[in-house]
């Protein structure tokens, strides 16, 4: 039987130690080891892109899936918090910027600059980047394209990825250039990192971790994802501590 019908079977209220969280998938590289690495339980994590996970989140309160703790940008907290969806004694965990990859056999493009990673862009024969309607670098990186005037020759040679790694076909030589959390580049097989956005065009998304179910389990795993361990893993996999 699998671990999450095994947490319905046996909730945290009758002492069983398994915690189900759900998160947004560009913190998976710092959660993993993290959840591994847990000594008070089994943390079963699934990843969504943010407007998946809002979805699901409010699925689960209406009888689906079970969640004990969410993951979320700082910037979907709120609407949660409204909603009732989520309890008292959030806490940040990383911040994470959007960055560009190409095939690790690739030249890499300049991007030092608003005008140099325009350039690229359009000279790119295929991009790849998240949906906006379900991811938030998405929905920036269609801003940006917008601001810059290029969307429609962008658009025209783009795939808007669903979730997961969205730049795995950079790394299979499919595509020529993926934009994405940076945290969602360095852990993928056969890319590598050009860069951070230029800083006039970048975004910085903070994680946050929620209590949904209020319990001594779910707190001590905000703490685990906030201490020490945590920090020494950040720069690493891509993140840098929250402001």
């Amino acid at each position: 039987m699998k671990a999450w019908a095994l947490a319905l079977l046996f909730p945290l209220s009758l002492g069983a130690q398994e915690l189900r969280v759900l998160s947004g998938g560009a913190a998976k590289s710092l959660v993993d080891p993290l959840a591994a690495t847990f000594a008070h339980g089994k943390v079963e994590v699934q990843y969504q892109p943010m407007g998946r996970l809002v979805e699901s989140l409010a699925a689960s309160s209406q009888g689906g899936a079970e969640v004990d703790l969410v993951i979320v940008t700082e910037e979907t907290l709120p609407r949660l918090e409204r909603e009732n969806r989520v309890r008292r004694g959030a806490k940040p965990v990383a911040r994470v910027g959007i960055g560009v990859a190409v095939n690790e056999k690739a030249a890499s493009p300049d991007i030092s600059t608003v005008e140099a990673f325009k350039r690229t862009l359009l000279a790119a024969k295929s991009v790849v980047y998240i949906d906006p309607k379900v991811g938030t670098s998405g929905k920036h990186v269609a801003e940006v394209l917008e601001r810059l005037g290029i969307a429609e020759q962008v658009n025209a040679k783009a795939t808007l990825g669903q979730g997961g790694y969205i730049v795995e076909p950079v790394g299979r030589g499919e595509i020529e250039l993926g934009i994405h959390q940076i945290s969602e580049i360095l852990p993928v097989r056969g890319v590598k990192l050009v860069g951070p956005l230029p800083r006039e065009l970048q975004k910085y998304t903070t994680y946050v971790a929620a209590p949904v179910k209020q319990s001594r389990l779910v707190l001590d795993f905000i703490d685990h994802l906030t201490g020490a361990e945590a920090r020494k893993r950040l720069a690493a996999a891509g993140y840098s501590a929250p402001e």
